[in-house]
């Protein structure tokens, strides 16, 4: 077998300092290496064009390398100071959000012209929708506990009970949230200090990552915009529960939240894997009660501790009248027909699109059986008729359906981060209708299944790109093929 060449620039592991020169998808930092053989790239994640970082090589290979951020050594000159505690989640809050505006668009696009091969993208762009709050937007957090912690002055591990965000890149480390991050409640961040002083108090040990044992594990907590609820839930493990008074824990916190603390539900999480809610745990009211309810264009939706819900609602709002729009556009292809509302999750904008076209019937089709009953709820306490709801894998779903063939006009499609399989959209495109309404949370994996599309006769009319993570390099799409 011959031998893969080596780069001649970097190996693995190796740590470098590195100039940040441009910008790619995702987040990617690019720095380029110069030497007499040439110009060598290496992509770091979660870096800006300026800055000066310490990063390790992680993957190398001959044309280009990426590496694992270690540190900010010099910010860009583009960097502004913010009042908040700087983490994992918002690694572009010091850049003012109309340059990562313009990073976004740019390297969005850029992506549907390599991959997608659309040529003329830029003829095609509607618009960036900008997301109304562009500080403490989102509508959950989940904060986890470690006995493992991070000095920030001497950038080391200590031993110490930390409550806030895992360190990037070190699955065992926790780094305390000593204040407002600019993304989450502000009084409730402000406050988890003292949550955390209070567990500490009690002399039960918080979780220990690489000896997997301790009783505290993490606090989660939703926010309703439209009431001002929070909803809490502490995870803990089974082993020392009879020394923790989760009723005196319910009064602290209503005294520190008062009326806004809408429950306080408490899981029991044994598995030793990283995850908030184990498949085999218990979660239980200890106070209040264990919904609060979100308001989306006028629609109220429940949501419990385990609902997915778009995470900042009011630029889901916005999302989704771009959605509609999209939808509506050519109300011949809508009025008196049945839509197929694909990847439908809780039915939302199935029942938006509903709401605004009497007539219209809607199938929405997920693989998450709980998402499709809390569907079917949402509908009835909205009162839309006309909805249909299976919780079925897509594909199978169109191969036992086969009357649906040449009757639909318009699809919406809304699929997971991983696009959707070669074989499924096969199958959608199957159906044969005029016009698609594609909604994705990773144009990378749209900007593919674009080229696929293209094969079977849709191109592209119109492009929106959604900003709903300010702060991160996460963007949204939102692209209406016709035939």
């Amino acid at each position: 077998m011959p031998r893969r060449e080596r780069n001649k620039f970097v190996k693995k592991n190796q740590v470098l300092e590195l100039k940040i020169e441009d910008y790619a998808f995702g987040g990617k930092g690019i720095a380029r290496i110069h030497s007499e053989e040439g110009s060598f790239v290496i992509f770091v994640p979660n870096t800006l064009p300026g800055q000066l970082v310490k990063a390790q090589i992680s993957k190398s290979s001959k044309n280009y390398a990426e590496a694992k951020l270690i540190d900010v050594l010099e910010p860009s000159e583009n960097e502004i100071e913010v009042p908040f505690q700087d983490i994992p989640g918002a690694p572009y809050i010091k850049l003012p959000i109309e340059l990562q505006h313009q990073y976004k668009k740019e390297s969005t696009l850029s992506l549907f012209k390599r991959i997608g091969k659309v040529e003329h993208i830029n003829e095609l762009f509607d618009e960036l929708v900008t997301s109304p709050n562009v500080f403490h937007y989102r509508n959950k957090m989940e904060y986890g506990f470690s006995a493992i912690g991070y000095d920030r002055v001497n950038k080391t591990d200590k031993d110490e009970f930390t409550l806030g965000f895992k360190r990037r890149g070190v699955w065992w480390m926790g780094d305390n949230l000593e204040k407002d991050s600019g993304l989450f409640d502000k009084q409730m961040e402000d406050n988890l200090k003292n949550i955390r002083e209070y567990c500490e108090n009690t002399g039960l040990q918080p979780w220990h990552g690489p000896k997997k044992e301790g009783f505290f594990r993490y606090f989660v907590v939703r926010k309703s915009f439209k009431t001002d609820e929070l909803l809490c839930n502490l995870v803990t493990t089974s082993t020392d529960l009879s020394k923790f008074d989760l009723e005196e824990f319910a009064n602290f916190l209503k005294n520190i939240f008062g009326e806004r603390l809408a429950g306080l539900l408490h899981t029991i999480n044994d598995e030793t894997g990283d995850r908030t809610i184990a498949t085999s745990g218990t979660i239980d009211l200890v106070y209040g009660k264990d919904k609060i309810v979100e308001e989306l264009l006028g629609l109220d939706f429940e949501i419990s501790m385990k609902s997915f819900f778009q995470t900042n609602p009011k630029c889901a709002e916005k999302l989704y009248d771009k959605v509609v729009a999209y939808v509506l556009e050519d109300k011949s292809k809508v009025d008196n027909t049945v839509v197929m509302d694909l990847f439908c999750g809780t039915g939302t904008i199935g029942q938006i699109v509903a709401s605004k076209s009497k007539n219209t019937k809607i199938v929405g089709v997920d693989i998450v059986a709980s998402a499709i009953e809390d569907a079917e709820k949402n509908a009835k306490r909205n009162h839309i008729d006309g909805l249909k709801f299976y919780a079925a894998d897509v594909g199978k779903f169109l191969v036992a359906h086969p009357e649906y063939q040449n009757k639909i006009k318009t699809i919406i499609l809304d699929p997971a981060r991983a696009g959707i399989a070669p074989k499924t959209l096969q199958k959608i495109i199957n159906l044969n209708a005029d016009r698609m309404v594609y909604v994705s949370c990773n144009p990378a994996t749209q900007a593919r299944d674009t080229e696929l599309l293209s094969e079977a006769g849709y191109k592209i009319k119109k492009i929106s790109l959604v900003d709903q993570f300010p702060h991160t390099s996460h963007i949204e799409t939102v692209v209406l093929f016709e035939k």
